[in-house]
């Protein structure tokens, strides 16, 4: 192996530069060179027609900074196989060879993941780095601990706002079927309930919640003032356990519609019961809030940080892992084991699993609900009673990542 290709696709995030990174400096310490192929799979496709590619040399990498989120390699949604063309795969194989390029570093979530598996069934050299803000694959994922901590500072800041106006809170964060950064960056960022897809929300449950959390607050305030924080996965499932899509929109290429608006969907349940509760108009009297026709229930507002949860900077962690999992990758490579996903470089040892197994969605354990369900969080159900299991423990304590 003498040159690989780095791409690096689906959605950005921190640490995905670390990957970048991580693999070229790898590359360069095996005599190897890498070579940046830009735009995903888009890239990929149409690496044929390129007249050049940017080579990762020593210079060029030190203008990749490790910290930084999104990706110098740029990202796409593209699935290879959906592509209208029955010599695509030909095509990236010329586009391989036009480059003289031996084998693939693919950074991904599951979606890509399972390019990865297509192109490698095709003969194509590819090793997988995981990657999702998301934290639904099975092993770690580049991105997640980033994200986990821009939700819980786009929590903590807001909760000036809120408390300044006595407003409860709604914020709306990215986790189509899984819930652990919503679930994380809540609980970190003391939330009063944290909604996840895993748990269907039972919104009379999640009221009551919400209103002695919200009404305590300002009663014991000298200065009457007070606010309730709700996090909610994009994903929300409605008591039924449906997901709320828009049938209406076009799904992309991996079959994906766009989701309805979970944020809007708690802000609109919250304030049906807000505005039928006969309790409110007295609390607002109480607390000097009340102007007849003007002012008579307090404020639920909903807030989408949208693509700021996974832009700006890489947490620390991210950073590490993202340049672990580069050169994790370009060892694989080089000993020619392809098709799989890196674990961890750690120890002298780099360890992998399938893609296949890889790619499996992870969600949140109910055990997990359970515990912070006990500590006071609400999730938008009748909390589940917790029984630990205790146990002495043997052997090396597990890693962070």
């Amino acid at each position: 192996m003498k040159n690989i290709g780095i791409i690096t696709s689906g959605g950005d995030c921190g640490g995905l530069n670390g990957v970048i990174k991580g693999a070229a400096m790898m590359a360069l310490s095996k005599g190897m060179k890498a070579w940046i192929i830009p735009n995903g799979y888009a890239g990929l496709y149409n690496l044929v027609d390129l007249k050049n590619l940017a080579e990762l040399t020593r210079e060029r990498i030190e203008k990749i900074d490790v910290f930084l989120a999104g990706s110098e390699a740029g990202n796409s949604r593209v699935k290879v196989s959906k592509i209208k063309d029955d010599k695509k795969y030909d095509r990236i194989k010329a586009g391989l060879k036009k480059f003289d390029i031996d084998a693939l570093v693919i950074a991904g979530g599951d979606d890509t993941g399972s390019v990865v598996v297509d192109l490698a069934s095709q003969g194509i050299p590819c090793v997988h780095a995981p990657k999702t803000m998301d934290l639904d694959l099975m092993p770690y994922s580049v991105g997640g601990d980033s994200t986990i901590n821009r939700i819980a500072e786009a929590v903590r800041d807001l909760r000036t706002t809120g408390r300044t106006h006595n407003r409860i809170i709604v914020l709306e964060v990215f986790g189509r079927y899984a819930g652990h950064t919503a679930f994380r960056g809540g609980v970190a960022a003391d939330a009063d309930a944290v909604l996840i897809p895993e748990v269907p929300v039972d919104f009379d449950t999640l009221y009551d919640h919400i209103k002695k959390a919200f009404m305590r607050r300002i009663d014991e305030s000298d200065v009457n003032a007070g606010t309730a924080t709700v996090v909610v996965a994009e994903g929300l499932r409605d008591a039924s356990g449906a997901e709320l899509v828009d049938m209406s929109s076009e799904p992309d290429s991996f079959g994906h519609r766009k989701l309805m608006g979970a944020g809007r969907y708690v802000v609109k349940q919250i304030e049906d019961r807000v505005k039928a509760d006969a309790e409110i108009k007295e609390f607002m009297k109480r607390t000097g809030q009340f102007v007849e026709g003007v002012y008579e229930i307090p404020e639920v507002r909903e807030i989408r940080p949208s693509h700021l949860v996974r832009c700006g900077f890489a947490s620390a962690l991210d950073a590490n892992f993202g340049l672990e999992a580069g050169a994790a990758a370009v060892e694989l490579v080089s000993q020619g084991t392809f098709g799989v996903t890196v674990l961890s470089y750690r120890g002298g040892t780099v360890e992998y699993m399938e893609v296949k197994e890889a790619i499996v969605q992870r969600h949140v354990d109910p055990a997990d609900v359970a515990l912070f369900e006990s500590l006071g969080i609400s999730f938008g159900r009748k909390p589940e009673k917790l029984t630990a299991d205790v146990r002495k423990f043997s052997g090396i304590p597990a890693r962070v990542y």
